[in-house]
């Protein structure tokens, strides 16, 4: 394809930055444009692919124009072994461990990383100030604050930054996102997203677990405290501790989260939300919750959302068994429920809903899938951040919504069953939730005299300012400091 020279400006050389570099606007002094490699190829580095980015890698190496040309990973061993992975297809790659070093590298058009989230935004802002494109995987934060500003980022640098929330591309739910909302089942009542996916413990241990060998821990935990690591894994399970992850809340839940957000047509932050639930059915060295709903008062109709790590039942608790079984909302698992005054829409998965009348008679069926990495790509070569499906400004609310309910849930307080309930009675669709969580919580035997659910703070919020009116302890975790070296830059 054959690129217009004013479409894809020359970056501004890059200041060299040193390992222990703070990287700032000053720094990079990116241009709107970018630079193509040959023949007007796309130059993709992906950052952190011991598990999500290897799909990051995988899909932009399907593209016809693309081209993998640099690898970024803390883990020397998992860097290695795909830089020979690549070598031995014939693709040279180069390697890095430390993404400040990479963003250095002239010759790379995008950055698309799919590290913990603790990372996301900061390399996200980082990439921007490069000068480079970015995809950055589900939440694209970690907190409100820095989600907000690689909103800023993008815009400021001209960069094309999608959010991995890959539902978004789908025809499938295109079509039925813009069939309910012209009123195909009527009004909108309410809306349930569903996280309903198994979680085992994930240990618990009396001493500081050694860190494996060939990760370099100091960068692994950037933006984060240093500190020695308090759990069995360093990998995965980072999800499950606030330093470093959202819960499933943020990791799984904020797919569908964002398929309820674009359903309600909400541009903007719910104006109050409330958590209720717990980390239950186990003591772990994890302290996000695996049993939680959150409340999102939008005006013209509810976003609650269902979290359960635990499976249908006690009897499956068992090792092999574990989630065998689990419970579902009008059918779906992990997915999202509309109801409305004439029937309900189910969304089961990614690419597919379902539309049914009052009866439960099925009305219209909506089916599709497409590539999310190949409309990022359309975007960049045509320089257009409204071409993508899903712009980081989506992302960022999404995420927030998800960040807004934790903040409730951190600063809730542990009540019987009977003074929660008491206290949410007047909304139908909570109490309902409530109910059926409690339903949940009895079949797998959780006791909740002894091991009680925490009521969270209720947070009331501007939506558009992104800041809560009655609650200064909530604000304080709207953002995070930052260690020093990673810190999100104040101007970027």
């Amino acid at each position: 394809m054959n690129l217009r020279r004013r479409d894809f400006l020359r970056t501004t050389a890059l200041a060299g930055a040193g390992a222990g570099a703070t990287l700032s606007s000053s720094v990079w002094g990116a241009s709107p444009g970018s630079v193509l490699g040959a023949n007007g190829d796309i130059r993709v580095a992906v950052v952190g692919f011991n598990s999500r980015g290897k799909d990051h890698i995988a899909g932009f190496q399907r593209i016809k124009g693309v081209r993998l040309v640099a690898l970024c990973d803390v883990d020397k061993n998992v860097l290695d072994a795909e830089v020979k992975r690549q070598a031995d297809t014939g693709n040279q790659v180069a390697g890095y461990t430390d993404v400040r070093k990479l963003l250095e590298n002239k010759d790379v058009d995008v950055i698309s990383t799919a590290t913990p989230n603790h990372w996301h935004a900061l390399i996200g802002i980082w990439s921007c100030q490069a000068g480079k494109d970015v995809y950055v995987e589900k939440p694209v934060s970690h907190n409100v604050h820095e989600g907000r500003m690689l909103v800023t980022a993008a815009r400021k640098h001209h960069r094309i930054v999608q959010t991995g929330t890959q539902c978004r591309s789908n025809p499938g739910l295109q079509e039925a996102v813009a069939w309910i909302q012209k009123g195909g089942l009527g009004k909108i009542q309410q809306v349930n997203g569903l996280c309903y996916k198994p979680r085992q413990s994930i240990g618990k241990v009396s001493a500081p677990t050694p860190i494996p060998s060939g990760i370099d821990y100091d960068l692994w935990c950037g933006p984060t405290p240093n500190t020695p690591l308090m759990r069995e894994k360093l990998h995965y399970d980072w999800h499950w501790v606030f330093d470093t992850g959202n819960g499933d809340l943020g990791n799984q839940g904020i797919h569908q989260m964002d398929i309820g957000r674009w359903i309600l047509g909400e541009h903007a932050l719910s104006p109050m939300v409330v958590s209720v639930g717990g980390r239950l059915g186990y003591v772990d060295d994890g302290n996000t919750p695996n049993t939680q709903i959150i409340y999102h008062a939008y005006h013209h109709a509810p976003l609650i959302f269902e979290v359960r790590g635990l499976p249908k039942a006690k009897e499956f608790q068992q090792p092999k068994a574990w989630g065998g079984n689990m419970d579902d909302f009008h059918g779906a698992k992990v997915g999202v429920v509309v109801l409305c005054e004439n029937g309900r829409m189910v969304i089961p998965s990614y690419d597919s809903a379902i539309a049914y009348d009052k009866d439960g008679k099925e009305v219209k069926r909506f089916q599709g899938s497409a590539d999310h990495y190949a409309n990022f790509i359309d975007a960049v070569r045509a320089r257009d951040h409204r071409k993508l499906n899903a712009d980081i400004l989506e992302g960022h609310l999404s995420s927030a919504l998800c960040h807004t309910g934790n903040i409730s849930h951190r600063l809730g307080e542990r009540l019987p069953a009977a003074a929660i309930r008491e206290r949410i009675h007047d909304d139908r669709g909570m109490e309902d939730a409530f109910d059926r969580m409690g339903a949940h919580l009895k079949a797998n035997e959780i006791d909740l005299g002894k091991t009680p659910l925490t009521l969270g703070a209720v947070l009331r919020m501007s939506p558009r300012e992104e800041h809560f009116t009655n609650n200064k302890a909530a604000n304080q975790l709207l953002s995070e400091p930052g260690r020093k070296g990673f810190e999100i830059p104040k101007q970027v």
